[in-house]
C-alpha cells in the first residue's frame, strides 16, 4: 500500500512539473509576442490573446505549489514576474488624481457600421441615437471606424445636420449598400488631412492636423484589419465538425494577423515624416500585449487607459472584460487626466473617451 501511495506521489509531482513547465514556456512567449513581428510568427499573437487566462492559470499553479512546497515554485515566481508589469494594460485599480481641469476631450468609436442588431431603415434610427449620444459627450475631437450612410443620403449634408459646430473629414469606401469607412470630427481648427490607404485591405487610417491651444497634433483615425469571423459561426461549426468553416476562420484569422503589422509599419512611416507628435486612436482589432500596440507606443506615446484609466479596460463587448481593442495612444504635448468606457450597446464595442490637458 505504502508503495502504491509512493508511486502515485511520484507521478503526481512529474505530472504536475510537467505541466507546469509548459504553462511557464507558453506565459515566456506571451512576453515575446509584443517583440516578434506576427507577419513573419503569425501564431505569436494568439499567445498574446491567451495572456489573461494563462496568468490566472499560472496563479492558480503558484499557490498550489506553495501549499504542496514544489521545487516548481520558484520558476512560477519569476515566470509570473514579468505579468506584473503587463497586467496594467488590462487592469487598473485606481485612476490617477489631478487638480487640473482638462482642456481637451477625444471620443474614439467603431459604431460597426449601425449595424448591430439592426437592419434596413433601422440602422438610420440607430446612426440618429449614436449620432445624438455623442453630441451629448460633448467632445472636442470625435473619430469613428465603421461609420456607414446609404447611398440614399448625401454624407456632408449629413454631417452638419447631426454634428454642428464640428468639422467632418471622413474618407469612405462606397459600394452598393451605402458608404462605410472612417470619420474623424473636430470643434477645433483643422489645418490639413490625409489618408493612408492599406494594400488589398478596405480598411485605412485618416490622418488630420489640428490646431490646439498651444500646438499643432496629428491625430491617426486607424481603422486596422479585422478578423471578419462568426464566432458563433465557428462554433456551430465545431459542433457539426464542419472542418471548411473551421479552415476558412484559420485562413481568415492568420491574414488577418499577417496584415495589421505591415499596416502598422505604413502608419509609422508618415509618422516618421510628419513634422508635428501625433495622437495615434482607433480600433487596432489587437491586444495589449502585442506587436501592434507595442510598435505604435513608440516616439513616446504614451496609452491613455494605462496613465489614467480605472478598472477593466475592455473596449469589445464580446469578450468583456477580457479583450481590449480600441486605444488611445497620446505623445508628450498631453497630459491625461481621466479615461473611461462607457457601457453603451450601441455597437459590438464599446467608445473610448480620454480628456487631457496641455503640457506646453
Amino acid at each position: 500500500m505504502a508503495e502504491v501511495r509512493k508511486k502515485h506521489g511520484l507521478f503526481s509531482r512529474i505530472t504536475f512539473g510537467t505541466a507546469t513547465l509548459i504553462l511557464c514556456g507558453l506565459l515566456a512567449l506571451c512576453y515575446l509576442s509584443v517583440i516578434v513581428n506576427p507577419a513573419r510568427a503569425w501564431y505569436f499573437t494568439i499567445f498574446g490573446l491567451l495572456f489573461i487566462p494563462l496568468v490566472l492559470l499560472a496563479v492558480a499553479f503558484f499557490i498550489w505549489a506553495i501549499f504542496r512546497r514544489s521545487r516548481m515554485t520558484a520558476l512560477l515566481l519569476v515566470t509570473l514576474l514579468p505579468a506584473v508589469f503587463f497586467i496594467g494594460r488590462y487592469y487598473q485599480r485606481k485612476a490617477p488624481e489631478t487638480e487640473r481641469e482638462p482642456t481637451l476631450k477625444v471620443v474614439s468609436y467603431n459604431v460597426g457600421l449601425f449595424a448591430h442588431g439592426n437592419k434596413g431603415d433601422k440602422r438610420l434610427v440607430l446612426a440618429d441615437s449614436v449620432a445624438a449620444y455623442l453630441r451629448r459627450t460633448d467632445a472636442d475631437i470625435i473619430c469613428l471606424q465603421e461609420f456607414y450612410l446609404p447611398n440614399t443620403l448625401n454624407m456632408d449634408a449629413w454631417f452638419r445636420d447631426h454634428f454642428p459646430g464640428y468639422r467632418a473629414e471622413y474618407y469612405v469606401l462606397t459600394g452598393a449598400k451605402g458608404h462605410a469607412g472612417n470619420v474623424t470630427l473636430s470643434r477645433r481648427p483643422v489645418l490639413n488631412r490625409g489618408k493612408i490607404d492599406f494594400e488589398k485591405s478596405t480598411n485605412l487610417a485618416l490622418h488630420t492636423d489640428i490646431q490646439l491651444d498651444s500646438a499643432v497634433l496629428r491625430f491617426y483615425n486607424c481603422h486596422f484589419e479585422s478578423y471578419n469571423i462568426s464566432l458563433s459561426g465557428l462554433v456551430k461549426s465545431i459542433g457539426h465538425r464542419d472542418d471548411e468553416v473551421v479552415e476558412d476562420t484559420g485562413r481568415k484569422m492568420r491574414r488577418s494577423i499577417t496584415q495589421r503589422p505591415k499596416q502598422v509599419e505604413e502608419v509609422i512611416k508618415d509618422i516618421d515624416a510628419c513634422p508635428v507628435r501625433s495622437v495615434v486612436l482607433g480600433d487596432f482589432n489587437d491586444n495589449p500585449l502585442s506587436y501592434t500596440v507595442h510598435r505604435l507606443l513608440r516616439g513616446g506615446r504614451k496609452d491613455a487607459f494605462v496613465q489614467a484609466g480605472k478598472g477593466f479596460g475592455a473596449t469589445f463587448r464580446t469578450f468583456w472584460p477580457l479583450l481590449r481593442i480600441d486605444y488611445v495612444l497620446y505623445p508628450r504635448d498631453l497630459h491625461a487626466v481621466s479615461y473611461e468606457v462607457p457601457k453603451v450597446k450601441y455597437s459590438d464595442h464599446y467608445p473610448v473617451i480620454a480628456t487631457y490637458y496641455e503640457t506646453r
